[in-house]
């Protein structure tokens, strides 16, 4: 239940509404408390001189009573399980606000289909837990502070004997509770197993045609479904049992005032009517108990969810802006310098990995060059060697172990992220675009909208916009899924470029297009970025033999550098994968 603590914040804003519904409860409690009180005086006027006359007036009495009872539960619902969905609002985008400060490297490691469970199931289980739990613990409670001193004014001893039995259910309770506790966080767990793996396969639905794999697929989604099955059953089961233990001590007391009423009404202790108000009021107890059940399962599935949202809102981001940023100075019409200063960098330890494993090997080795304002550098190399490591540096995707990062003279570390970032133009290898039209995609940042179709034009993708059924306005799939794969690395180029970035860093970023087609953009991207420092990553080295500066990494250390004849004479490590990849041409061309 500590986990709950979390949302004392959560509650702060909403105070003053959270104290109407309180008070809303209460009312709500004396006007039912006061309806067995008019079910007395009727009774024990039966019989009686003028007993029509005392009979309409409590009748009338308990029409008004149960008016206005109903009336301030309405009220209370409104207020407090409202409250509830405010909470669950602000939470939603707290979590959210947080994810997206975090970095890559978590999700790398977290799946996307228990994020997903975390912030839709967990969140509902959490505004249960705010809302309803909260507002029928109050009611519980106040039902039986109201309804026990009145049941002990008719008679101590059958109040004692009607409450006995229901001493034991907090024992009960406590031990169940846990179980469920328990068994809801397997359920929530492996229900983010079971979403991640319907996620990836309808994301991947090209993939698992491709291979003929939709039975394999299909029954694996089965087993876990019947594995989430499971886990649902034992919880239902534990759940089940729940308001049948609460029944049973409710009617035990039942029997017992039952049969120890009738002896007191029999020898004039108590009044009939006196008893029938009695029994109501313990009638009127058995809902509270069978909410407070209720209320216990809510707090423990509402705690087991909140530790689970707790574990993402714990996650510290690692790139972050520093307390006092440097400012960028004004850039210069040759645009800004770049230099890498004796740079070390390896990937983090999974958490997942085990014991002893140790660290990876050194991802980049004392990596040190400059790339001046303005310049158009070359990143090479063969698969593996580090390239996308180096430039996702450059963005602070993640940060360097050792050494350090410059631009415009000033370490990237000392600027404000937002800063740094809206001066880059990144295009990663993996291209993504949401599902909005292509212009909103190719406007994401954009400083204004004569921005977009430029950059569309320097990216070779005007003709393609303009053949699309309503142009920029044309509505994409999920990941862009109705372009093709050279459409979308294009489109997501002329996002970068609609920015109007002042350095720009494109991470192998036309992969998926032809040669001819890479050397026509790379070549009007080099008029369009003049005085633009610009990053090239390609595995196509005949694409880039025109940069200003050619870096030549090999298992994560520069082995060369230069322009493109100087390191051809040299016959080195450039040379090679020059040569390889003529071949490899040339060999396409006789197939």
């Amino acid at each position: 239940m500590r986990s709950l603590r979390a949302l004392l914040p959560y509650y702060r804003p909403y105070l003053k509404r959270i104290a109407a519904g309180l008070a809303t409860i209460a009312l709500a409690n004396v006007f039912t408390m006061a309806a067995p009180e008019f079910l007395q005086r009727g009774v024990d006027a039966l019989g009686r001189p003028g007993a029509a006359h005392v009979l309409a007036l409590m009748a009338a009495g308990l029409v008004v009573t149960a008016l206005l009872a109903g009336a301030c539960r309405f009220a209370m619902r409104q207020l407090l399980n409202v409250v509830s969905r405010w909470m669950e609002f602000d939470l939603r985008n707290t979590l959210f606000r947080h994810l997206a400060t975090l970095q890559p490297s978590f999700y790398h490691r977290t799946p996307t289909g228990d994020i997903m469970a975390r912030a839709t199931n967990d969140l509902a289980a959490v505004r249960m837990a705010a809302g309803p739990a909260v507002m029928y613990l109050a009611d519980t409670l106040t039902r039986i502070v109201l309804a026990v001193p009145l049941m002990i004014h008719i008679n101590w001893r059958l109040t004692a004997l009607g409450l006995l039995p229901l001493l034991g259910m907090p024992t009960v309770m406590v031990a169940l509770g846990r179980t469920i506790h328990h068994r809801f966080e397997a359920v929530q767990e492996h229900f983010g197993t079971l979403s991640t793996h319907a996620h990836e396969n309808l994301s991947g639905v090209r993939v698992v045609r491709a291979y003929r794999q939709e039975g394999p697929q299909t029954e694996r989604f089965a087993d876990l479904n019947r594995e989430y099955l499971r886990r649902n059953m034992r919880l239902a089961r534990s759940y089940g049992a729940l308001f049948p233990l609460i029944m049973f001590f409710g009617g035990a007391g039942g029997v017992l005032t039952l049969w120890f009423g009738s002896v007191l009404v029999v020898r004039g202790t108590v009044t009939l009517g006196e008893y029938i108000a009695f029994t109501t009021y313990l009638v009127l107890l058995v809902w509270p108990m069978i909410a407070f059940g209720w209320v216990i399962n809510l707090f423990q599935r509402g705690a087991a969810s909140m530790e689970r949202i707790q574990q993402l809102l714990n996650e510290r981001p690692t790139i972050v802006s520093p307390a006092a940023p440097r400012p960028l100075p004004p850039a210069s019409a040759g645009g800004r310098p770049l230099a890498f200063r004796n740079v070390w960098f390896r990937y983090p330890v999974p958490r997942s990995a085990a014991p002893g494993a140790g660290d990876r090997g050194w991802a980049l080795q004392d990596i040190s060059f400059e790339a001046p304002a303005g310049a158009w550098v070359a990143i090479v190399g063969a698969t593996g060697a580090g390239k996308t490591t180096l430039v996702e540096l450059v963005a602070r995707l993640a940060d360097p172990d050792q050494g350090e990062i410059l631009l415009d003279g000033i370490p990237i570390r000392d600027l404000a992220l937002a800063d740094l970032r809206r001066a880059i133009g990144f295009v990663p290898q993996e291209t993504f675009l949401f599902s909005q039209s292509i212009g909103d995609n190719l406007a994401l940042g954009a400083p204004a909208e004569g921005a977009v179709t430029g950059a569309a034009e320097v990216a070779q993708l005007r003709e393609t916009i303009e053949a699309l059924p309503e142009g920029y306005d044309t509505m994409l799939g999920e990941r862009g899924i109705n372009l093709s794969g050279g459409q979308k690395q294009r489109a997501a180029l002329a996002r970068a470029l609609a920015r109007r970035p002042e350095v720009v860093v494109l991470d192998d970023a036309l992969s998926a297009v032809d040669t001819n087609t890479e050397a026509a953009i790379l070549r009007g991207l080099k008029r369009t970025l003049a005085g633009v420092t610009t990053l090239v990553v390609s595995h196509r080295i005949t694409a880039i033999r025109d940069a200003d500066l050619i870096v030549v990494l090999d298992q994560g250390r520069i082995v060369e550098t230069g322009r493109h004849d100087a390191l051809f004479q040299r016959r080195g490590r450039y040379w090679q994968l020059l040569r390889r990849q003529q071949l490899e041409e040339s060999l396409e061309e006789v197939r």
